[in-house]
């Protein structure tokens, strides 16, 4: 695991005295949103969709540190928007580095190598680079040729100036396992501490919105993306979450693990999904109707979800709060998270009103239109 033991340690002590407490609901990663506006513009973000004037605003440094000693999650991810664009984010790192908060500094990276004079190293904090694949691939997701480059060069510079450093890769239904095998590979000879992978998620507000994963892509496409992973492979993620991304593990989302600040509040239920606000953590806790949330819950938003923060901290939850949980990780860490190579997908259940609005196209004539669709090892219920 791509994780240091002093914050594992950490979140194992927070996660067992909040259950020996006998707390059902707590945090485990702040999501602090201090700013919406962004430097790229990437098809598949839904964050920075806002008003003029919306965008021009950032939370000051005494906001920021109010949301985090109310909520206390031992692990702070900063996410924008882009965070180095705010004038003092040097500031609220400082701030939470003295709060002996784990901080996950979320960057595209085109800014990092200017301001990174701004910043000390320290275990308690590490650069996220958002690394959405190779070359061709990441520099499409975020529209704008060269920043797999810029990225590449500010991560060697963060790594030779001794910072931690991670990456985070969004996958979409366009992701082909064999190509981002030698992309991980290259993350591990930069000396990158570990890497985070995700699903896409539908947002709302995101130009592009034909290129989410379903659930059942998400498994088949995890499924062959880490079979028989290397063990130079490391990831930043529980392992549990990783088998549950190939199918492997059940978990159901908690949405309240990672509760989201920003300009407009608390935001309910979660970090994907915006309806409504609470003016204080203790009021989004109580009044978030979270019945209504997760898969089991039918909501057809939260249906193919299968994000990262959703269900990272009911497997952190479950890996340090069960007995089970915590031998299916340790076995995990020791013989690894993807099946044998030999190892086919799993069937994948699919049902035929999925599959006709593609093999009954037709053009503007009303004459059927020849589709090609490649899929998986599928099963088709009748």
């Amino acid at each position: 695991m791509g994780v240091p033991l002093s914050q594992m340690w950490t979140v194992a002590t927070y996660v067992l005295g909040q259950k020996l407490r006998g707390n059902k609901r707590f945090p485990v990663v702040l999501m602090l949103e201090p700013l919406f506006r962004c430097n790229l513009a990437c098809s598949g973000c839904g964050k920075i969709q806002y008003p003029a004037d919306i965008l021009r605003q950032n939370l000051t440094p005494e906001q920021c540190f109010a949301a985090v000693d109310e909520c206390d999650a031992p692990i702070v991810s900063i996410p924008g928007g882009e965070p180095l664009l705010h004038p003092q984010i040097d500031e609220i790192v400082a701030g939470l580095v003295a709060r002996k908060k784990y901080i996950y500094l979320c960057t595209n990276a085109l800014l990092l190598e200017k301001h990174l004079h701004r910043f000390q190293p320290s275990k308690y904090l590490s650069f996220s680079i958002h690394m959405d694949g190779p070359r061709e691939e990441h520099d499409h997701a975020v529209d704008r040729e060269g920043t797999y480059d810029i990225a590449l060069s500010a991560i060697r510079k963060a790594l030779a100036a001794g910072f931690r450093v991670t990456t985070n890769t969004t996958l979409f239904n366009t992701a082909d396992p064999q190509r981002f095998q030698p992309f991980f590979d290259e993350m591990m000879k930069l000396g990158v501490e570990g890497m985070m992978i995700s699903p896409g998620y539908s947002y709302e507000k995101a130009p592009d919105q034909q290129h989410f994963l379903k659930r059942r892509a998400t498994i088949s496409l995890f499924q062959r993306l880490l079979a028989g992973a290397p063990k130079r492979w490391k990831f930043n993620q529980s392992p549990l979450f990783l088998l549950f991304l190939q199918g492997r593990w059940d978990l159901e989302c908690t949405p309240w693990g990672n509760p989201t600040y920003n300009l407009f509040g608390w935001q309910k239920p979660c970090y994907l999904m915006q309806e409504g606000y609470a003016k204080t953590y203790r009021e989004l806790l109580e009044t978030t109707e979270w019945k209504n949330y997760g898969q089991a819950s039918g909501n057809p938003k939260c249906a193919d979800c299968m994000v990262h923060s959703g269900y990272e901290p009911t497997a952190v939850s479950e890996t340090f709060g069960s007995f089970r949980g915590f031998f299916r990780t340790v076995t995990a860490v020791l013989f690894g998270t993807g099946g044998p190579k030999s190892q086919e997908p799993q069937p994948v259940e699919v049902r035929p009103e999925e599959l006709l609005p593609i093999l009954n196209r037709q053009d503007a004539a009303g004459h059927p239109v020849t589709a090609r669709v490649e899929l998986p090892i599928v099963t088709v219920e009748r």
